[in-house]
């Protein structure tokens, strides 16, 4: 069994020690993670070597920022989106772990879009497209592969408290929702409502307005599977505890198991 998380950590060097509390408590194989905030030469590299991972990273001083944690043997597939040479910004990587039966996965950062009357929106629509046009290409190649990230996507109306405050937000606007259901559409999974069906499980809570306390949260964080990754499915929870740390990221990690 091989246990993958993805987390959101908005800022890797500030979120350490609960990235290291979850190390210690759920014992992941594979760690997707997005937002880190921080260049190659300041990521905490010593910390997370000591705790047993190896790291493969694309960084971005201040924001975005992806890398992929892994126990196991893994080879670095991608380390940006394919279609757009001169995106520079660090949104995806890509990675195969070396089991005995193979799988890739990929830390995927979307654009968040807002305002959309700026030039953010077309930009998170035109990556979208860039997603789909390859991941297209891993399913029509029959690949085993995981999506994990935050998509900053609110798929449906059981992911908000008031999605109809959300219907002119980039997160949910029509635009947006047609390139995720066109994504979905080419035979992923969600792989959390395989096992959890329960409406507005989510997986962020702003920092504000008490949303945490209020439990007024978004489910915007996916893990996304091809479907003979989604026939290995053991389970898929969240780890919703983490949002109540002190001084926790406004996300919270998600993971899947898979034999």
């Amino acid at each position: 069994m091989t246990k993958i998380v993805s987390w959101n950590v908005n800022s890797v060097r500030v979120r350490l020690p609960h990235l290291l509390e979850l190390i210690n408590s759920t014992n992941p194989d594979v760690i997707l993670l997005q937002e880190t905030k921080t260049e190659d030469a300041t990521f905490p590299r010593k910390e997370i070597e000591d705790a047993g991972y190896q790291i493969i990273i694309h960084g971005q001083k201040s924001y975005n920022g992806v890398a992929i944690l892994s126990k196991l043997p893994f080879e670095l597939v991608l380390n940006n989106l394919p279609g757009n040479e001169n995106d520079i910004q660090a949104r995806y990587l890509e990675a195969k772990i070396l089991i005995e039966k193979p799988i890739s996965v990929s830390t995927i950062y979307l654009p968040n879009g807002n305002p959309v009357d700026t030039d953010k929106f077309p930009y998170k629509l035109d990556w979208m497209d860039r997603l789909y046009a390859h991941i297209k290409k891993k399913i029509d190649n029959c690949e085993t592969f995981l999506l994990g990230g935050d998509y900053n996507i609110i798929p449906t109306h059981e992911d908000a408290v008031d999605i109809s405050k959300w219907h002119k937000d980039a997160l949910h606007h029509p635009e947006s929702l047609k390139r995720f259901r066109s994504l979905m559409n080419l035979g992923l999974t969600d792989a959390l409502k395989t096992f959890n069906s329960k409406p507005f499980e989510f997986t962020y809570w702003d920092y504000s307005r008490g949303s945490w306390e209020k439990d007024n949260g978004l489910r915007i964080d996916h893990l996304l599977t091809s479907p003979f990754a989604t026939d290995r499915l053991i389970d898929c929870q969240i780890e919703k505890r983490f949002r109540s740390l002190e001084r926790p990221s406004d996300h919270v990690p998600i993971w899947c198991e898979i034999d």
